[in-house]
C-alpha cells in the first residue's frame, strides 16, 4: 500500500510570483517532511473536462500513518502554514489516498 496527497493548482494570477515561491520556499519544506518516500511536480497538465490545473504536487508514503505524522510534525505544520501563502498565489484543491498494486 502505498499513502499519497496531492496538491492540485489552478492558474495563479502571478506565476512568476507563485514559481519563485514555490521552487525557493515550498520545495525545501516538502523535502523535510519525514518519511516522504517519493516528490513529484507535474507542469502543464491537460484536462480531460474543465479548465487544466498549472501544477500537480504529488507526495508519497509508505503508509497512511507516516503521512499523518509527517503533517503532525513541526517540518508539517511550517510546510502547511506555508500552503497558506501559495493559496493566496493560486487557487488549490487537495486529496489524501492510499494506493495498492493490482
Amino acid at each position: 500500500m502505498t499513502a499519497r496527497f496531492l496538491a492540485l493548482y489552478e492558474t495563479p494570477a502571478d506565476s512568476a510570483a507563485f514559481d519563485r515561491h514555490y521552487r525557493n520556499v515550498h520545495i525545501p519544506l516538502l523535502r523535510q517532511l519525514p518519511g516522504l518516500r517519493r516528490y513529484a511536480v507535474s507542469r502543464d497538465v491537460v484536462a480531460m473536462h474543465g479548465a487544466p490545473y498549472y501544477l500537480i504536487a504529488e507526495l508519497e508514503w509508505d503508509t497512511m500513518e507516516e503521512l499523518r505524522a509527517a503533517f503532525s510534525s513541526p517540518e508539517g505544520r511550517a510546510t502547511a502554514a506555508d500552503a497558506t501563502r501559495l493559496q493566496e498565489l493560486a487557487p488549490v484543491r487537495r486529496m489524501i489516498f492510499t494506493t495498492e498494486e493490482a
